[in-house]
């Protein structure tokens, strides 16, 4: 096989993890392929690994392809169990130095500064030292969670030198990017605190050199869905088209879904409607208790945990309304809100959520807004949305939202972090998946 000419390399959580920034990978990675990178990989953890550490995961069995020529690496651990967490961090190090090895010239982006950009400094550094002179652009991206935790709850309990770390870290890369406005200005925000303990000067640095890298979006895959598709979908569940209100995200305490459950029931809509929870999460038993407490909610309240990524956007194009109350908790902030624009791309129903961190970015002036927390007001939005609304309301509201929604297509967006990569024809590719050895994926 010949040697590769231009190669990116993505450090993340990827599928089978729950989370938007799993999806914003895989889009940045079929970006890269139409933009004329002709050696894409993700590395990522072994499967053991993310079971363990809790993270929500999707069924193995109904997980998306990746598109030819993507390579989808989980390297081993290195070490035995004396390193406890640094053995799978010495594997993604270990790896991505033997790519920088080869000479390629290389993109390498990390999505969560902790611990993926920890990884990429290592490893360039190392290949530096070691006098394989690498070829290599590293982006490291600010996705919220690993500002919004991992610094805030550092500085909280006085742990500043793990903030500064984390923060000079960041600093050490070549392109420094943020998910969001908001995410952006958590940065600054908690730099600003770092640099008032220790006399450093970070928040000047950030705030000149971040930038705004949204979320990518296949867009395709929410647009001119088959209404024959949708209407199977919704069939095999039990469903038919706006016969019900939809949250589809992650099932945790920061997403509202207990605000939600509590919202329908109290709703005029609860008596003709359905409320349909799809996805999965640390809240799942906790949703599924809360349930339980009313009889014959096992008919009104659906709580789905096996929706696979093909089988979403119907889900979406299907529902009477589409709320996502997230609210702000001490372990999570809602840096942007990926699942509302694809919903707002699929159509259907009206979204509601919240204005709570990088939301407002992603719906822009296109939803119904509630107050975080407000389940008096979230009651009186749903009842609105699904019972009280015109059908030409409905419409407008629709179409602005697609439009509003379209400006994160992946292509765009990619082109926007590599602004100074020129676009070039669609290639054909090989595919080339590597899981960990003995692993089933």
């Amino acid at each position: 096989m010949s040697k590769p000419e231009r190669r990116l390399v993505i450090l993340v959580r990827a599928d089978p993890v729950i989370c938007g920034h799993s999806g914003e990978a895989r889009n940045l990675a079929e970006a890269a392929l139409l933009r004329g990178f002709d050696d894409v990989r993700i590395l990522t953890w072994p499967l053991e690994a993310l079971q363990a550490a809790g993270l929500p995961l999707k069924p193995l069995d109904a997980l998306l392809p990746y598109s030819p020529g993507i390579t989808v690496e989980r390297p081993d651990p290195i070490g035995d169990n004396r390193v406890p967490d640094g053995r799978y961090i010495a594997g993604l190090a270990g790896r991505l130095v033997e790519l920088l090895a080869e000479g390629v010239p290389t993109v390498v982006l990390s999505m969560y500064l902790t611990p993926h950009t920890d990884v990429v400094v290592q490893a360039v550094a190392g290949a530096r030292v070691a006098g394989f002179a690498p070829d290599v652009r590293t982006m490291a991206k600010a996705v919220g969670s690993d500002i919004t935790n991992v610094v805030s709850n550092a500085l909280r309990t006085g742990a500043w030198g793990a903030a500064a770390v984390v923060l000079s870290t960041y600093l050490q890369n070549d392109d420094l990017l943020a998910v969001s406005d908001f995410t952006k200005e958590e940065v600054v925000r908690w730099a600003e605190q770092v640099d008032a303990l220790t006399g450093t000067r970070f928040a000047a640095e950030l705030t000149e050199r971040v930038r705004i890298s949204y979320p990518p979006i296949d867009t395709s895959a929410f647009l001119g869905l088959d209404p024959a598709a949708v209407d199977a979908a919704l069939a095999a569940r039990g469903l038919e088209r706006d016969g019900y209100v939809l949250f589809l995200s992650r099932i945790t305490r920061a997403k509202g879904v207990d605000d939600l459950i509590s919202a329908y029931r109290a709703s005029r809509t609860s008596a003709t409607k359905k409320l349909v929870i799809a996805g999965a999460g640390n809240a799942v038993e906790a949703a599924r208790a809360q349930i339980a407490e009313v009889e014959g909610d096992d008919e009104r309240i659906l709580l789905l945990t096996d929706v696979s990524d093909a089988e979403k956007p119907l889900l979406m194009r299907g529902c009477a309304a589409y709320a996502l109350p997230t609210k702000p908790v001490p372990e999570f902030v809602e840096t942007f809100g990926i699942a509302l624009t694809e919903k707002m791309l699929a159509g259907g129903g009206p979204v509601i959520t919240t204005l709570v961190g990088g939301t407002g970015e992603a719906v822009g002036d296109t939803a119904l807004i509630i107050e975080p927390g407000d389940v008096a007001g979230l009651t009186a939005m749903i009842d609105r949305a699904v019972l009280d609304m015109g059908e030409v309301e409905r419409l407008e509201l629709e179409q602005r939202a697609r439009e509003h929604a379209l400006r994160f297509d992946r292509l765009r967006v990619f082109d926007e972090m590599l602004p100074d990569d020129q676009p070039v024809l669609e290639q054909q590719h090989q595919v080339v998946d590597l899981p960990r050895e003995g692993a089933p994926l």
